[in-house]
């Protein structure tokens, strides 16, 4: 998919202006130290073919690109509260 981003000029950017850009955006969220203490290492993902709802699929996908992390995530979610129950 060949995106709109016009790249000479993100490569003539100079570190400041990238900085200055950055603190800028509202959006932007920069991350902390306390950010990747919390971060956890997530192994390397396996293509697997698995059966879904058609309404599950299209809820995932109409959030937009990157519906299968999104799914990949709510899995680790329930995975995570499973092992929890599991402990206790």
């Amino acid at each position: 998919m060949k995106g709109r981003t016009d790249w000479a000029r993100v490569d003539a950017l100079t570190d400041e202006e990238i900085v200055a850009a950055v603190e800028s955006d509202p959006d932007a969220e920069l991350i902390t130290d306390e950010d990747w203490e919390q971060a956890v290492w997530v192994k390397a993902k396996h293509p697997v073919s698995i059966r879904l709802d058609a309404d599950i699929i299209a809820f995932f996908k109409s959030q937009g690109r990157g519906y299968q992390t999104r799914i990949n995530n709510a899995l680790r979610i329930f995975m995570d509260k499973a092992k929890a129950q599991k402990k206790s």
